[in-house]
């Protein structure tokens, strides 16, 4: 059996580690190298690089600090915020990145997905995507971008299908309704984009404890689960989630 993930996200705010609750009132919690270099000694599987405010500044990726995480961890991570060109893409690789995450520049130009995935390959392209709870959609679900600020027309379901037609590799599936709440993961949009999708999806929005992720890798159907405010508050380290969900047969790398 494949073994699940766990991937430790990073939101970066002018060069800072930040963390909000529904993409609101975010704080600073620390340095964002320092930090993917403490939760690879813990043992996590991935990272992942938000720069929050990228995208709505109209700016380029963080080359400098994707560079200086390079240097001190060994394990993939990816990157999104800012990307809106091959260049962007190909500058954010060379600087050490594994794979890029496009959410509101893959929104406005679709075509990026499938340039990006014919020139650097499937595995290198994840889409993200932030959704929240809408019934006027046929999914239940609408897509937001720009850090959650901007409401568009797509339905949840109906983009990562395109999405993944277009190339993307992998769907990091952020909840808005559920982000930085620690009451677990939105299972319902988790299992239904990863019942109709042929790439992992990488669950994100609500972790709070060990049984969060067991649901939703067990019942959301998820292949991962991002976390971001449990082991940042210090609550839980990497090494006991694991634990913990080894302990509920779920499979990890320990």
């Amino acid at each position: 059996m494949l073994k699940k993930r766990i991937i430790v996200c990073l939101d970066v705010k002018d060069g800072r580690t930040t963390k909000g609750v529904k993409f609101q009132n975010n704080i600073d919690i620390g340095d964002p190298v320092d930090m993917a270099e403490e939760y690879y000694k813990q043992g996590v599987d991935e990272l992942v690089f938000y720069d929050i405010i990228a995208s709505a500044r109209g700016r380029g990726p963080i080359l400098d600090l994707i560079s200086r995480v390079a240097e001190r961890v060994f394990i993939p991570f990816c990157v999104g915020g800012g990307i809106g060109s091959i260049e962007d893409i190909r500058s954010t690789i060379l600087a050490g990145a594994e794979k890029i995450s496009l959410n509101s520049q893959a929104v406005k130009n679709p075509d990026l997905i499938r340039e990006g995935a014919r020139v650097f390959g499937n595995q290198c392209i994840v889409l993200g995507m932030d959704a929240k709870k809408d019934e006027t959609t046929p999914s239940g679900y609408r897509v937001y971008i720009n850090g959650g600020r901007v409401k568009t027309d797509l339905d949840a379901l109906e983009w990562a299908k395109k999405a993944v037609d277009l190339g993307a590799g992998e769907i990091v599936l952020n909840s808005m309704d559920a982000d930085g709440m620690k009451t677990g993961y939105e299972i319902n949009l988790t299992r239904m984009i990863a019942e109709n999708v042929s790439v992992p999806v990488i669950a994100s929005g609500g972790g709070g404890k060990s049984e969060h992720l067991v649901d939703v890798l067990r019942e959301g159907k998820a292949d991962a689960a991002l976390i971001a405010s449990m082991v940042h508050s210090g609550e839980y380290t990497v090494g006991r989630i694991k634990s913990e969900l080894n302990s509920a047969g779920i499979p990890v790398r320990l």
